[in-house]
């Protein structure tokens, strides 16, 4: 891959290191015809459980990157690394202070040209990730675009992910986003569940990330791919 490796991603399978999956469902996800699987998590990912999945997927042709969530979950041998910076939080530890941290130990190792930072906007009160960082969920319109045009404008970063965490979001503010935003990719995750919810993620966002739904319905799973797909061949790219 190389600097715009994430570019072309439409429909991306998230993976937990700590929740179990078997040999069967894996082989199910990496040969569906995703763009690509994100290997990350909130809460419980260490080292070690990142090593075995990543060696897992890693039999199979599909794009696999690491979310950079923990200074113990740093693994080399991905094809690519986001790392989050939540934008909707008062601590600053959050935005940039980990991650400095981080720069500190593996500064010199990183590599650059497989590495973005991930705007987070967190959206869901409940979710583990919101209750982590202490995130502002509860936004309004004027507030998320401020918030949009800041990462996108000023920052200049090159993801933005809108993450309503286990609950299907409002896709008019998703839409409202994705408008607002010039240069960077809108990826949405939450609550994509079935076929119908995975199309309207895709006609408001850039990339649709499915996680959740892998562990509790594998098929319903496995039909967000080619319901993603649909979309993307029927419509323009949006940038």
């Amino acid at each position: 891959m190389n600097g715009s490796w994430f570019a072309s991603w439409r429909h991306v399978f998230k993976l937990d290191p700590e929740r179990e999956i078997s040999d069967e469902a894996l082989d199910a996800i990496c040969t569906s015809g995703t763009d690509a699987v994100i290997v990350g998590g909130s809460s419980g990912v260490t080292f070690e459980n990142i090593v075995d999945l990543m060696s897992r997927i890693r039999r199979y042709e599909v794009d696999c990157a690491l979310e950079v969530s923990t200074l113990d979950g740093a693994v080399p041998g991905f094809d690519g690394y986001f790392i989050p910076m939540v934008l909707n939080t008062g601590k600053a530890e959050w935005i940039t202070g980990w991650q400095t941290e981080g720069l500190k130990e593996y500064g010199t190792f990183v590599p650059w040209e497989e590495t973005a930072a991930q705007g987070y906007i967190i959206l869901n009160e409940d979710a583990t990730a919101a209750k982590l960082t202490e995130a502002k969920t509860d936004l309004s319109e004027t507030d998320l675009i401020a918030h949009i045009r800041m990462a996108d404008r000023l920052m200049r970063l090159p993801v933005i992910y809108l993450e309503y965490s286990g609950r299907f979001g409002d896709m008019q503010l998703v839409k409202r986003a994705r408008t607002a935003a010039v240069q960077a990719r809108i990826f949405y995750g939450g609550g994509i569940d079935n076929e119908d919810k995975a199309r309207q993620a895709a006609e408001v966002a850039h990339t649709v990330v499915v996680g959740n739904v892998i562990y509790s319905n594998l098929a319903s799973a496995l039909a967000t791919v080619t319901a993603v797909q649909e979309v993307a061949s029927s419509s323009l790219e949006m940038k």
